[in-house]
């Protein structure tokens, strides 16, 4: 596996995040180590709360809140997935996949012994992490997801299906604007071909525009272009890119995925979760729109539970809701 690193200037200066990095290497399961990066702030000795980020963002999306919940006495944990951030980036689009992801978060999480954690996520680190909680439900003590799910695919006509895998293997790529307006429309297609824009976007676009692709899905507050810069800051050329460009070509949409086996393992662990789990989706993400229900219907530990549905904040609420997210957090740990 060719593994690339991006250079330590490239995170000089960041505006809002100041903070050292820590750095755990784990088996790369070719036989080699990847290097993961993760912020550790707050109180050493306070509750852990583990904040995962998503696609193709990274932990600098926590750096509003880690100050926040570091006030409040906690314990910040941010990684880096891998391919992202300061975190090691294998250089295929092939090398990524949703179990890869899995099995290099988890041997982090085992590395750094995390144990009494309260696990948040976001997109793609809800994806990742609920199958972490799933798997290593002894180290963590309660949860909250926000604008993410555990996807199983869901049946489709095969016509359907069809036309999801000609329009990925034959259209031309769509350009930023048709993505955003295929993740908005409600025209009743079923959501795997409206995703189907996002995944071939990603897939096919040699330079991801990944800070605009972050700050372009905020709501409540505008980014500057230093931190639409910090968002690129690294991928400082398109070779860095392969895990964002990778990854949302992982989601399982499509009966007969890989990954449909182990979250339905995952789901069967989650259904008996009787600890506290917690919803705090924003109302007007498109991706996510209704994830929260799917939670609350199915997991134990969700019943009775004070859910929040956060007006406004878009996909990346971490951004635009810093304030009421860190707080809804902060007060489930001193609840529960």
């Amino acid at each position: 596996m060719d593994v690339l690193r991006t250079p330590d200037a490239c995170f000089e200066n960041l505006p809002g995040y100041p903070y050292a990095p820590v750095y755990t290497e784990v088996d790369d399961g070719e036989g080699g180590r990847l290097r993961i990066h993760h912020v550790d702030e707050g109180n050493p000795d306070g509750p852990v709360v583990v904040c995962m980020h998503g696609q193709p963002s990274w932990s600098y999306l926590y750096r509003h809140m880690i100050p926040l919940l570091g006030a409040a006495g906690l314990r910040v944990l941010a990684p880096d997935l891998v391919g992202y951030g300061r975190s090691d980036k294998p250089s295929q689009r092939e090398d990524y996949s949703y179990q890869r992801q899995v099995d290099w978060m988890t041997g982090w999480l085992v590395a750094n012994d995390v144990r009494g954690a309260t696990f948040f996520g976001q997109d793609w680190g809800g994806l990742i992490g609920l199958r972490m909680v799933a798997e290593n439900p002894d180290r963590f003590d309660r949860v909250v997801v926000a604008n993410t799910g555990l996807p199983v695919p869901q049946p489709l006509d095969d016509s359907v299906v069809a036309e999801i895998k000609r329009f990925r293997a034959e259209d031309p790529t769509p350009d930023m604007m048709q993505v955003m307006a295929a993740l908005g429309a409600d025209d009743g297609r079923p959501f795997p071909q409206l995703f189907a824009y996002w995944q071939k976007w990603c897939w096919e676009s040699e330079d991801l525009p990944v800070g605009l692709a972050v700050t372009g899905a905020l709501d409540g507050r505008t980014a500057t272009p230093e931190e639409v810069a910090a968002y690129d800051a690294p991928f400082p050329d398109p070779s860095y890119k392969a895990g964002p460009r990778a990854m949302p070509s992982h989601v399982p949409t499509l009966p007969g995925d890989p990954s449909e086996k182990a979250n339905l393992a995952a789901w069967a662990v989650l259904e008996k979760w009787e600890k506290p789990f917690l919803t705090a989706f924003t109302n007007n993400d498109s991706v996510s729109r209704g994830g929260e229900k799917v939670f609350q219907a199915r997991v134990p530990g969700a019943a009775g539970q004070p859910h929040q549905s956060i007006d406004g904040g878009g996909h990346f609420l971490q951004e635009g809701r810093a304030e009421v997210l860190s707080k809804i957090i902060i007060d489930f740990v001193k609840a529960s």
